[in-house]
Protein backbone atom coordinates (compact mmCIF):
# COMPACT_ATOMS: atom_id res chain seq x y z
CA UNK A 1 0.00 0.00 0.00
CA UNK A 2 2.74 2.47 0.48
CA UNK A 3 3.33 2.98 -3.61
CA UNK A 4 -0.28 4.42 -3.20
CA UNK A 5 0.25 6.50 -0.41
CA UNK A 6 3.66 7.62 -1.67
CA UNK A 7 2.18 8.57 -4.93
CA UNK A 8 -0.88 10.61 -3.71
CA UNK A 9 1.18 12.14 -1.24
CA UNK A 10 3.76 13.55 -4.39
CA UNK A 11 0.41 14.41 -6.34
CA UNK A 12 -1.05 16.15 -3.56
CA UNK A 13 2.01 18.31 -3.65
CA UNK A 14 2.18 19.48 -7.39
CA UNK A 15 -1.28 19.95 -7.03
CA UNK A 16 -1.07 23.32 -5.44
CA UNK A 17 -3.63 26.02 -6.81
CA UNK A 18 -4.29 24.01 -9.75
CA UNK A 19 -8.04 23.02 -10.96
CA UNK A 20 -8.87 19.07 -11.44
CA UNK A 21 -9.43 18.34 -14.76
CA UNK A 22 -13.24 17.37 -15.66
CA UNK A 23 -11.80 14.92 -17.99
CA UNK A 24 -11.81 11.61 -16.32
CA UNK A 25 -8.56 9.42 -16.57
CA UNK A 26 -7.20 6.20 -17.18
CA UNK A 27 -6.42 3.72 -15.21
CA UNK A 28 -3.24 3.26 -15.61
CA UNK A 29 -1.71 1.85 -12.21
CA UNK A 30 -1.17 -1.58 -10.62
CA UNK A 31 -3.71 -3.12 -8.13
CA UNK A 32 -2.32 -3.51 -5.19
CA UNK A 33 -3.81 -6.50 -3.43
CA UNK A 34 -4.31 -6.77 0.82
CA UNK A 35 -1.74 -7.26 2.89
CA UNK A 36 -0.87 -10.54 3.45
CA UNK A 37 -3.24 -11.66 0.43
CA UNK A 38 -1.22 -15.01 -0.76
CA UNK A 39 -1.14 -15.60 -5.00
CA UNK A 40 -1.84 -19.53 -5.57
CA UNK A 41 -2.43 -19.80 -9.21
CA UNK A 42 -0.86 -18.34 -11.98
CA UNK A 43 -2.63 -16.03 -14.21
CA UNK A 44 -2.67 -18.86 -17.34
CA UNK A 45 -3.70 -21.30 -15.48
CA UNK A 46 -6.95 -19.84 -13.87
CA UNK A 47 -10.15 -21.72 -14.40
CA UNK A 48 -12.92 -20.20 -13.31
CA UNK A 49 -16.55 -21.62 -11.81
CA UNK A 50 -19.41 -21.40 -13.57
CA UNK A 51 -22.08 -19.55 -12.26
CA UNK A 52 -24.62 -21.52 -9.76
CA UNK A 53 -28.11 -22.99 -11.52
CA UNK A 54 -29.81 -23.62 -8.48
CA UNK A 55 -32.22 -21.32 -6.16
CA UNK A 56 -31.35 -21.04 -2.62
CA UNK A 57 -34.03 -22.40 -0.27
CA UNK A 58 -33.32 -20.17 2.52
CA UNK A 59 -36.24 -18.96 3.90
CA UNK A 60 -34.57 -15.27 4.86
CA UNK A 61 -33.66 -14.56 1.49
CA UNK A 62 -36.72 -15.64 -0.56
CA UNK A 63 -40.32 -15.45 0.34
CA UNK A 64 -42.52 -18.59 -0.74
CA UNK A 65 -44.22 -16.10 -3.42
CA UNK A 66 -40.37 -15.61 -4.81
CA UNK A 67 -39.49 -19.59 -4.48
CA UNK A 68 -42.88 -20.54 -6.73
CA UNK A 69 -41.57 -17.75 -9.91
CA UNK A 70 -38.96 -19.42 -12.02
CA UNK A 71 -35.91 -16.94 -12.42
CA UNK A 72 -35.18 -15.70 -15.96
CA UNK A 73 -31.94 -16.88 -17.24
CA UNK A 74 -29.75 -13.60 -18.37
CA UNK A 75 -30.29 -15.06 -22.24
CA UNK A 76 -33.95 -13.56 -21.85
CA UNK A 77 -33.08 -9.88 -20.81
CA UNK A 78 -33.37 -7.65 -23.94
CA UNK A 79 -30.58 -6.74 -25.46
CA UNK A 80 -28.84 -3.38 -26.49
CA UNK A 81 -26.10 -2.30 -28.77
CA UNK A 82 -23.62 -0.29 -27.47
CA UNK A 83 -20.37 1.74 -29.26
CA UNK A 84 -17.80 3.98 -28.09
CA UNK A 85 -16.01 7.37 -29.58
CA UNK A 86 -12.58 6.64 -29.81
CA UNK A 87 -12.01 9.21 -27.27
CA UNK A 88 -13.98 7.29 -24.84
CA UNK A 89 -12.00 6.92 -21.68
CA UNK A 90 -13.63 2.90 -21.62
CA UNK A 91 -9.99 2.42 -22.74
CA UNK A 92 -10.41 -1.89 -22.84
CA UNK A 93 -13.09 -1.83 -25.74
CA UNK A 94 -11.65 1.57 -28.04
CA UNK A 95 -7.64 0.57 -27.34
CA UNK A 96 -7.73 -3.19 -26.21
CA UNK A 97 -4.00 -3.33 -26.91
CA UNK A 98 -2.96 -0.72 -24.48
CA UNK A 99 -1.35 -0.56 -21.53
CA UNK A 100 -4.58 0.73 -19.45
CA UNK A 101 -6.14 -1.68 -20.97
CA UNK A 102 -3.16 -4.33 -20.21
CA UNK A 103 -3.71 -3.31 -16.24
CA UNK A 104 -7.49 -4.05 -16.37
CA UNK A 105 -6.65 -7.64 -17.60
CA UNK A 106 -4.07 -7.80 -14.79
CA UNK A 107 -6.67 -6.57 -12.33
CA UNK A 108 -9.22 -9.19 -13.40
CA UNK A 109 -7.02 -11.84 -13.56
CA UNK A 110 -6.24 -10.57 -9.45
CA UNK A 111 -9.81 -10.90 -8.70
CA UNK A 112 -9.70 -14.19 -10.14
CA UNK A 113 -6.63 -15.50 -8.49
CA UNK A 114 -8.22 -14.33 -5.00
CA UNK A 115 -11.42 -16.46 -5.82
CA UNK A 116 -9.76 -19.69 -5.30
CA UNK A 117 -8.91 -18.75 -1.42
CA UNK A 118 -12.14 -16.90 -0.47
CA UNK A 119 -15.75 -16.75 -1.96
CA UNK A 120 -16.12 -13.75 -4.34
CA UNK A 121 -18.71 -13.12 -6.93
CA UNK A 122 -20.06 -9.71 -5.84
CA UNK A 123 -17.21 -7.09 -6.08
CA UNK A 124 -18.30 -3.60 -4.80
CA UNK A 125 -16.65 -0.31 -6.85
CA UNK A 126 -16.03 2.46 -4.60
CA UNK A 127 -14.59 6.00 -3.89
CA UNK A 128 -13.96 7.90 -1.19
CA UNK A 129 -14.78 11.32 -2.68
CA UNK A 130 -16.86 11.71 -6.55
CA UNK A 131 -14.58 12.23 -9.38
CA UNK A 132 -12.05 9.51 -8.51
CA UNK A 133 -13.49 7.58 -11.64
CA UNK A 134 -14.64 4.31 -10.01
CA UNK A 135 -17.03 4.13 -12.40
CA UNK A 136 -14.52 4.07 -15.13
CA UNK A 137 -12.74 1.31 -13.40
CA UNK A 138 -15.95 -0.32 -13.18
CA UNK A 139 -16.90 -0.71 -16.63
CA UNK A 140 -13.19 -1.66 -17.97
CA UNK A 141 -13.24 -4.11 -14.93
CA UNK A 142 -16.63 -5.70 -15.89
CA UNK A 143 -15.63 -6.04 -19.88
CA UNK A 144 -12.08 -7.17 -19.09
CA UNK A 145 -13.88 -10.11 -16.70
CA UNK A 146 -16.78 -10.63 -19.86
CA UNK A 147 -13.51 -11.19 -22.19
CA UNK A 148 -13.23 -14.45 -20.78
CA UNK A 149 -17.02 -15.58 -21.75
CA UNK A 150 -18.01 -15.44 -18.12
CA UNK A 151 -21.44 -13.96 -17.62
CA UNK A 152 -20.95 -10.34 -15.87
CA UNK A 153 -23.64 -8.08 -14.21
CA UNK A 154 -22.26 -4.61 -13.88
CA UNK A 155 -24.86 -3.06 -11.51
CA UNK A 156 -24.94 0.61 -11.55
CA UNK A 157 -25.59 1.12 -7.56
CA UNK A 158 -24.82 4.89 -7.15
CA UNK A 159 -28.55 6.29 -7.52
CA UNK A 160 -27.95 9.40 -6.67
CA UNK A 161 -25.82 10.47 -9.21
CA UNK A 162 -26.33 7.68 -11.48
CA UNK A 163 -23.28 8.13 -14.55
CA UNK A 164 -22.77 4.73 -15.93
CA UNK A 165 -25.40 4.59 -18.48
CA UNK A 166 -24.51 8.21 -19.83
CA UNK A 167 -21.03 6.75 -20.15
CA UNK A 168 -22.40 4.11 -22.22
CA UNK A 169 -25.08 6.07 -24.24
CA UNK A 170 -28.00 4.12 -23.21
CA UNK A 171 -30.10 6.87 -22.90
CA UNK A 172 -32.72 7.07 -20.42
CA UNK A 173 -33.60 3.01 -19.29
CA UNK A 174 -35.44 1.90 -16.57
CA UNK A 175 -33.50 0.28 -13.50
CA UNK A 176 -32.38 -0.40 -9.99
CA UNK A 177 -34.49 2.61 -8.70
CA UNK A 178 -37.83 1.61 -10.80
CA UNK A 179 -37.48 -2.00 -9.73
CA UNK A 180 -36.84 -1.26 -6.00
CA UNK A 181 -40.17 1.02 -6.40
CA UNK A 182 -42.32 -2.09 -7.87
CA UNK A 183 -43.85 -5.12 -6.66
CA UNK A 184 -42.31 -7.18 -9.57
CA UNK A 185 -40.88 -10.28 -7.74
CA UNK A 186 -38.29 -11.24 -10.18
CA UNK A 187 -34.61 -9.61 -10.83
CA UNK A 188 -35.85 -7.35 -14.36
CA UNK A 189 -34.87 -3.68 -15.80
CA UNK A 190 -31.76 -5.50 -16.72
CA UNK A 191 -29.80 -5.10 -20.23
CA UNK A 192 -27.77 -7.57 -22.33
CA UNK A 193 -25.10 -5.26 -24.07
CA UNK A 194 -24.04 -6.29 -27.33
CA UNK A 195 -20.83 -5.39 -28.18
CA UNK A 196 -19.11 -5.14 -24.62
CA UNK A 197 -20.53 -8.59 -23.81
CA UNK A 198 -21.73 -7.91 -20.29
CA UNK A 199 -24.86 -7.43 -18.81
CA UNK A 200 -26.11 -3.94 -17.09
CA UNK A 201 -28.41 -3.11 -14.63
CA UNK A 202 -28.66 0.55 -14.80
CA UNK A 203 -29.78 2.68 -11.91
CA UNK A 204 -32.74 4.27 -13.29
CA UNK A 205 -34.41 7.60 -12.56
CA UNK A 206 -32.82 9.25 -9.43
CA UNK A 207 -35.47 8.62 -6.39
CA UNK A 208 -36.15 11.06 -3.56
CA UNK A 209 -35.30 8.52 -1.24
CA UNK A 210 -32.61 5.69 -2.39
CA UNK A 211 -30.90 4.90 1.20
CA UNK A 212 -34.85 3.82 2.27
CA UNK A 213 -35.21 1.72 -0.84
CA UNK A 214 -32.21 0.12 -0.49
CA UNK A 215 -32.99 -0.47 3.28
CA UNK A 216 -36.42 -2.24 2.28
CA UNK A 217 -35.06 -5.50 2.02
CA UNK A 218 -35.58 -5.83 -2.15
CA UNK A 219 -32.35 -4.88 -2.88
CA UNK A 220 -30.83 -8.11 -0.95
CA UNK A 221 -33.47 -10.59 -2.18
CA UNK A 222 -32.20 -8.77 -6.04
CA UNK A 223 -28.75 -9.69 -4.81
CA UNK A 224 -29.62 -13.57 -3.50
CA UNK A 225 -31.18 -13.75 -7.25
CA UNK A 226 -28.76 -12.29 -9.66
CA UNK A 227 -25.78 -14.33 -7.87
CA UNK A 228 -27.61 -17.71 -8.81
CA UNK A 229 -26.89 -17.26 -12.72
CA UNK A 230 -23.82 -14.91 -13.15
CA UNK A 231 -20.41 -15.39 -12.66
CA UNK A 232 -19.72 -12.01 -11.63
CA UNK A 233 -21.64 -8.98 -10.27
CA UNK A 234 -19.19 -5.62 -10.34
CA UNK A 235 -21.53 -3.31 -8.49
CA UNK A 236 -20.53 0.60 -8.96
CA UNK A 237 -21.75 2.32 -5.54
CA UNK A 238 -21.66 6.03 -4.30
CA UNK A 239 -18.62 7.24 -2.80
CA UNK A 240 -17.52 6.17 1.04
CA UNK A 241 -17.52 9.71 2.62
CA UNK A 242 -20.04 11.18 3.60
CA UNK A 243 -23.00 9.16 2.37
CA UNK A 244 -24.34 5.96 4.11
CA UNK A 245 -25.08 3.67 0.79
CA UNK A 246 -22.06 2.24 0.41
CA UNK A 247 -22.35 0.46 3.63
CA UNK A 248 -25.69 -1.46 2.55
CA UNK A 249 -23.95 -2.71 -0.72
CA UNK A 250 -20.80 -3.50 1.42
CA UNK A 251 -23.17 -6.02 3.85
CA UNK A 252 -24.45 -6.92 0.24
CA UNK A 253 -21.20 -8.36 -1.65
CA UNK A 254 -17.99 -10.04 -1.22
CA UNK A 255 -15.10 -7.88 -0.92
CA UNK A 256 -14.66 -4.10 -2.47
CA UNK A 257 -11.96 -2.35 -4.29
CA UNK A 258 -11.70 1.12 -3.02
CA UNK A 259 -10.50 3.68 -6.17
CA UNK A 260 -7.69 6.36 -5.33
CA UNK A 261 -6.55 9.07 -7.98
CA UNK A 262 -3.63 10.51 -8.47
CA UNK A 263 -3.75 14.23 -8.42
CA UNK A 264 -7.32 14.13 -6.64
CA UNK A 265 -7.21 11.95 -3.46
CA UNK A 266 -5.55 13.62 -0.10
CA UNK A 267 -3.87 10.88 1.72
CA UNK A 268 -6.14 11.61 4.54
CA UNK A 269 -8.96 10.79 2.55
CA UNK A 270 -7.92 7.40 1.68
CA UNK A 271 -6.95 6.69 4.67
CA UNK A 272 -10.59 7.50 6.19
CA UNK A 273 -11.71 5.25 3.51
CA UNK A 274 -9.65 2.36 4.74
CA UNK A 275 -11.58 3.14 7.79
CA UNK A 276 -14.53 3.00 7.10
CA UNK A 277 -14.02 -0.90 5.07
CA UNK A 278 -13.59 -3.82 7.36
CA UNK A 279 -9.85 -5.30 6.60
CA UNK A 280 -11.37 -8.89 5.83
CA UNK A 281 -13.78 -6.98 2.84
CA UNK A 282 -10.94 -4.77 1.04
CA UNK A 283 -9.79 -6.54 -1.75
CA UNK A 284 -7.14 -3.92 -3.16
CA UNK A 285 -6.68 -0.48 -4.21
CA UNK A 286 -6.54 0.27 -7.58
CA UNK A 287 -4.70 4.02 -8.68
CA UNK A 288 -6.25 5.71 -11.03
CA UNK A 289 -4.73 8.32 -13.60
CA UNK A 290 -1.35 7.32 -12.23
CA UNK A 291 1.75 8.37 -15.27
CA UNK A 292 4.19 5.94 -14.95
CA UNK A 293 6.53 6.91 -18.42
CA UNK A 294 9.22 4.16 -18.29
CA UNK A 295 6.08 1.30 -17.55
CA UNK A 296 4.40 3.31 -20.68
CA UNK A 297 7.68 2.53 -23.15
CA UNK A 298 8.63 -0.53 -21.60
CA UNK A 299 4.87 -1.88 -22.82
CA UNK A 300 4.79 -0.08 -25.53
CA UNK A 301 8.39 -2.40 -26.90
CA UNK A 302 6.63 -5.52 -25.92
CA UNK A 303 2.80 -5.15 -26.70
CA UNK A 304 1.07 -7.27 -28.76
CA UNK A 305 0.91 -4.54 -31.70
CA UNK A 306 4.85 -4.41 -31.46
CA UNK A 307 5.74 -7.90 -31.28
CA UNK A 308 3.88 -7.66 -35.31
Amino acid sequence: MSRIFDALQRSGTEQSGVEYPDVVSIATAVFEAQLGQEEKADAAGVETPGAETHVAQDPDKFSQTALEEKLVSPLAFPSVEVSFAPESPLVFFTQPESLAAEKFRFLSVRLRQMRQNRPLKKVLVTSTIPEEGKSLVAVNLAGALAHRKEKVLLIEGDMRRPTLAHQLGLGRLAGLAEWLQSGVVNAANIYSLGGPGFWIMPAGDPPANPLELMQSGRLSKLMSQVATFFDWIIVDSPPLLPLADTTVWNRLTDGALLIAREGKTQKKSLERGLDIIKKSDLLGVVLNGCTDSDQAGYYQRYSPQAMK
